[in-house]
């Protein structure tokens, strides 16, 4: 039974790479496209490409992020954790796809485990170490900080990028912000790469570790591996729905912001990732940072009651994760003491 939740697990994590890409295409891509750019068709192989490499060196990083995560209980009550983890996840992230919401993965993967984690407490079976610090700094810090800051950042940062081009015409300005978001939008998605590709990579070490299977100390060559594939697979495939959120309803962009908000996000990520060893939500990041570059104009044009909707499914996304994943755990835990 053991090795039949294993196999379960590392289907729903490759799924979960896969809706990873497909969703956050949108962090790289919509900007790019929305400012003409990059077509629709380059900007998705650039970003398929820079989260292949990206997700392929954040194997590096999973060890280090592994060490501030959570522990989860040996054999199949931990890998039953996983699972229900996941599949709210999985749910939660195709549900907010249908809606054109951009929300983090992240948030609802650790609510997720933290809502299994307490129901397999409620069962009688072994808690899950780690869960309030992971709440408290995989969750609820990164969705309180790190909107502001990218928000704030972008916003500040458009006066000077404003300034330096004062002189120039219009169309050298929209032209050369145009050459430097297309390397501002490989960066993002390498970012990504980086960020979203330590989630899946942690989670199939979780996995091999509960079902004795890894002693931790390193990241198989494979798990890296697969995990760029599925990532960038889903990248390819492309989550148009949310991308035209982010393009066009929700603030009046320009070239010139469009870059802005981009090389800001890129530069969030990898240090988060590189430096700080912080999961940091890329949908969040360019979210954010697309609002507070849209602002710094003298029409905005936001679409304040979209934004209001986003920032409640943001809110929402880890506690709806949980008590899906809680429910989901009850159902499996019978089928995990056999």
């Amino acid at each position: 039974m053991m090795f039949f939740f294993l196999a379960l697990v590392l289907v729903c994590a490759g799924a979960f790479a896969f809706l990873n890409g497909f969703r956050d295409a949108s962090s790289s891509v919509a900007l790019a496209v929305r400012t003409r750019a990059l077509t629709p068709t380059v900007a998705v192989l650039l970003a398929a490409l820079f989260n292949f490499i990206g997700a392929a060196l954040s194997a590096a990083l999973v060890l280090a992020v592994s060490q501030a995560w959570l522990t989860l209980p040996a054999g199949t009550n931990g890998l039953t954790i996983l699972l229900a983890g996941l599949l709210s996840a999985i749910l939660w992230g195709v549900y907010l796809w249908w809606r054109g919401i951009p929300a983090s993965s992240t948030h609802a993967l650790v609510g997720g485990l933290a809502g299994a984690g307490v129901a397999s407490v409620a069962v009688g079976g072994h808690s899950v170490t780690g869960v309030d610090a992971s709440l408290l700094y995989q969750v609820a810090l990164p969705l309180l900080v790190s909107p502001v800051i990218a928000y704030v950042g972008a916003y500040l940062l458009t006066w000077p990028a404003s300034w330096a081009a004062r002189y120039t015409p219009p169309n050298v300005v929209n032209t050369r912000s145009r050459m430097a978001q297309a390397v501002a939008a490989g960066a993002v998605a390498f970012g990504h790469g980086l960020q979203d590709g330590q989630r899946t990579s942690l989670v199939v070490v979780l996995a091999l570790l509960a079902a004795g299977l890894s002693d931790g100390g390193s990241v198989p060559v494979w798990v890296a591996l697969l995990t760029a594939l599925l990532l960038s697979a889903g990248t390819l495939a492309g989550g148009w729905r949310i991308s035209y959120t982010i393009g066009h309803r929700l603030t009046r962009i320009d070239p010139i912001r469009g870059f802005v908000a981009q090389i800001y996000s890129s530069v969030m990520l990898l240090v988060g990732a590189i430096g700080l060893h912080w999961p940091v939500s890329t949908t969040h990041t360019v979210t954010a940072a697309t609002l507070g570059a849209g602002a710094n104009q003298s029409f905005p044009g936001t679409n304040r009651l979209l934004v209001i909707r986003i920032l409640a499914f943001w809110v929402l996304t880890p506690v709806a994760c949980a008590a899906a994943a809680f429910v989901l755990q009850l159902a499996l835990s019978p089928l995990a003491g056999r």
